[in-house]
């Protein structure tokens, strides 16, 4: 089991395993409809992120990204800044 360096980080992994699950999940294990609705919730809540903290949340993924052996998780993890709105289009 691992040691997060934080509660943030905690949180942060468990995000990134439910969203990993959605994305990953076929019609029989969830519903689209209902996919969609949580993934749209969590790109508005880290839409109302402060900078700092969307800051902090990008250098976790980064962190978490460059742990994590496995390819297509890792790509999940690089692209989710973009993904969910972290970043501005505009950098």
């Amino acid at each position: 089991m691992p040691v997060y360096s934080s509660l943030t980080h905690a949180l942060a992994a468990a995000l990134v395993d439910v969203l990993w699950f959605i994305e990953g999940s076929d019609d029989e294990q969830m519903d689209p409809d209902d996919a969609v609705k949580v993934l749209e919730g969590v790109a508005h809540l880290v839409s109302q992120l402060s900078s700092d903290q969307r800051n902090e949340l990008i250098g976790l993924l980064g962190t978490m990204a460059e742990a994590e052996s496995d390819p297509a998780r890792r790509e999940f993890l690089e692209g989710f800044p973009e993904g969910f709105s972290l970043v501005d289009d505009a950098v």
